[in-house]
């Protein structure tokens, strides 16, 4: 009997998360389907065929496995619940309870599988704390299509990508100052920007950037970024988490007003300075590179393309693993009556325990 997989989102931005994922299963001959708890990740969606439409046909399916890019998952569905994760730790703003607001465990998981040592360390800590989970390190799928890394190759004129996060006070789309220094470099040739943003800008914020558009300023309504990151020379960014993938090719990032002083970024906090720091970026300074390196090694050391594999193979594992040592999830209940409300969907069903299936 195939395994039945289901991928759970609620953005565009999850589907090249989950592309790797979906042609893994597929090639094992399992079976995959997809849902958005969204109306952003439904309309991303539209030209999938094996797409489930309510959450009453998500109930009648009864996947084995439900491997989520969401902060949480209904309780009340079949299926080993297992978090892969929509977002490296980008390291915005520490939570109030926690390190950083990326390891709030809200209790609807049994599996976390984490991207490298930077996020394994703190999980495991979570999960000796708890007791209700299972962490273990695998990689990010969505990161596979990156590998191999292809090297650096210089362009006649350099080619600068710009993204941005949705959060106001930290996105450098928001700020009038960036705009129009961006505005003016685009005009003089001197560079090739393509930008992207985050689907949850508001419309106003990407029109405006979108009328920049000219022979040397190209924006791209896509959450697909790797064949961006591939032929970008650098990146110019704030605090999103597009930095940390960037920086697995080994190329510079030129951050605005970024909230920690790393030291693997070119920092930057006035748009008047804009130019100059592109223009060292654009050098790729050695002792920079060489400190991107031991990031890359916490964040996510793996250079094998294979994480949708290790995904894979550990959830099918997991699932017929015996469980029973394990405590039973927190009741939840506000939570959970959170997501009935969200979905329109109240039963009185949970699985408190992970779900196994005995060989």
């Amino acid at each position: 009997m195939p395994y039945k997989f289901l991928i759970y989102i609620s953005y565009s931005y999850a589907l090249p998360i989950g592309n790797p994922l979906e042609k893994e299963i597929s090639s094992r001959g399992d079976i995959v389907m997809w849902f958005s708890d969204l109306n952003d990740g439904k309309v991303a969606l539209e030209d999938k065929t094996n797409v489930l439409d309510t959450i009453q046909d998500v109930v009648d399916f009864k996947p084995d496995i439900v491997l989520t890019a969401t902060n949480d998952v209904p309780d009340f569905i079949t299926g080993l619940k297992v978090q892969i994760f929509h977002g490296f730790l980008a390291q915005k703003r520490p939570s109030k309870k926690h390190i950083f607001s990326e390891f709030r465990i809200r209790g609807f998981f049994d599996l976390y599988c984490t991207q490298g040592p930077s996020t394994t360390s703190i999980f495991k800590q979570l999960e000796k704390k708890h007791k209700h989970f299972k962490v273990v390190e695998t990689g990010w799928s969505k990161v596979d299509p990156l590998f191999p890394i292809k090297n650096h190759q210089s362009n006649n004129k350099p080619k600068i990508l710009i993204a941005s996060t949705f959060t106001e006070r930290l996105s450098l789309a928001f700020d009038d100052t960036v705009f129009n220094e961006i505005k003016k470099l685009s005009q003089t040739g001197k560079y090739e920007f393509d930008l992207v943003l985050h689907p949850k800008i508001p419309d106003s914020i990407i029109n405006n950037w979108k009328s920049l558009e000219n022979e040397n300023f190209t924006y791209h309504d896509t959450t697909n970024l790797i064949p961006i990151f591939q032929h970008s020379d650098i990146l110019f960014a704030d605090t999103t988490s597009a930095i940390q993938e960037f920086l697995l090719q080994k190329k510079p990032v030129v951050s605005f007003k970024h909230t920690f002083n790393h030291d693997y970024l070119i920092h930057v906090n006035e748009a008047a300075n804009i130019e100059e720091r592109f223009d060292y970026a654009l050098t790729y300074p050695e002792e920079l590179i060489k400190k991107i390196g031991p990031f890359i090694n916490e964040l996510h050391p793996y250079d094998d393309g294979q994480s949708s594999k290790r995904i894979v193979d550990l959830a099918i594992s997991y699932l017929h693993e015996d469980k029973s040592h394990l405590k039973n999830k927190p009741l939840n209940l506000i939570r959970k009556y959170k997501i009935r409300k969200r979905l329109g969907y109240f039963t009185l069903k949970s699985y408190s325990k992970p779900f196994t299936i005995k060989k």
